[in-house]
């Protein structure tokens, strides 16, 4: 006796406007009687604070509510009878109806370290009050629409930049690096042999506790463009994809914002960094230098 919710898209990826359409399967030796067949859509922003980013009182007492962002719920079969063996029920439910623009914002679907937006398809087969009702759940991605832009996205530029000593804020091994940014990186100098360059994609989460902001910096994924003492004045391609679920279109939010950046770290061999081969590569090292860039996403298609 089994229930299943199977969408019409193996990616499970809908837009905002777009229907969410796909078949309720059962599975059942006998027919069953049933009070009514429902699909629940759930979507929320789940908030978390831990204790590092946030005062004690607030960590203990703070309580930070999850915002509900779409709660429908729709009647596919009223009561009545399953047959026995394998039945598909086809169904189409859409998140927002017309005229319900004055509700909360449709966020994209985003898993990060204290902040996860959400959105659930529940369906449950009501037996009556003499037996459990069945259920199966199912998590499907939204992703807005070009349309629900506030404003018009900046167009790309390059952004140049130098790594020395002076523009570092915390002591470095005696070199010299420059780096241009644009899709690549050159090194054009250094006095020190160059151990590997690495490009870390980071989420910068804030989330609004009572008169505080809670924010944490938080590694997703690192892209090694550089192994070892590399030759001067060669050019090193940089590509790094984003991870869906990991990253969402910029946003900011009253309660909450979500923020990327990306971090250009190089290492430099050393002894000291033999001590040490597992260190927060976001933590100021005698033989690191870094930068750190602001990522704004957005969604144009």
């Amino acid at each position: 006796m089994t229930v299943d919710l199977k969408l019409s898209r193996a990616n499970r990826i809908y837009r905002t406007r777009e229907p969410v359409e796909g078949k309720i399967i059962t599975k059942f030796s006998s027919p069953i009687s049933h009070s009514g067949i429902r699909l629940t859509v759930n979507g929320s922003v789940n908030l978390q604070v831990r204790g590092g980013s946030a005062g004690v009182i607030e960590y203990l007492y703070g309580v930070v509510k999850p915002i509900s962002i779409v709660s429908r719920i729709v009647e596919v079969q009223s009561a009545g009878k399953i047959a026995s063996g394998k039945t598909e029920i086809p169904f189409s439910i859409v998140l927002r109806q017309p005229g319900e623009e004055n509700l909360e914002r449709i966020y994209e679907t985003y898993h990060g370290s204290n902040i996860s937006i959400q959105y659930l398809l529940t369906v449950d087969v009501n037996r009556g009050y003499l037996h459990k009702s069945i259920s199966a759940t199912v998590e499907f991605i939204v992703e807005s629409d070009k349309g629900n832009l506030l404003k018009p996205p900046l167009s790309p530029e390059m952004v140049v930049f130098y790594i020395t000593r002076d523009t570092q804020k915390h002591p470095l091994l005696p070199e010299l690096i420059s780096d241009p940014l644009c899709g690549e990186l050159t090194v054009e100098a250094s006095l020190l042999p160059i151990q590997s360059i690495d490009v870390h994609l980071l989420r910068v989460e804030s989330i609004l506790v009572g008169e505080r902001i809670a924010t944490e910096t938080s590694l997703i994924q690192t892209t090694q463009i550089a192994d070892g003492d590399v030759c001067h004045s060669m050019t090193l391609p940089i590509y790094v994809i984003l991870p869906r679920l990991l990253t969402c279109p910029t946003v900011l939010a009253g309660p909450f914002s979500i923020e990327f950046q990306v971090l250009i770290v190089v290492k430099f061999q050393s002894e000291l960094s033999k001590l040490h081969p597992k260190s927060d590569p976001r933590t100021p090292r005698l033989w690191v230098a870094m930068e750190a860039l602001p990522l704004e996403l957005v969604r144009t298609s």
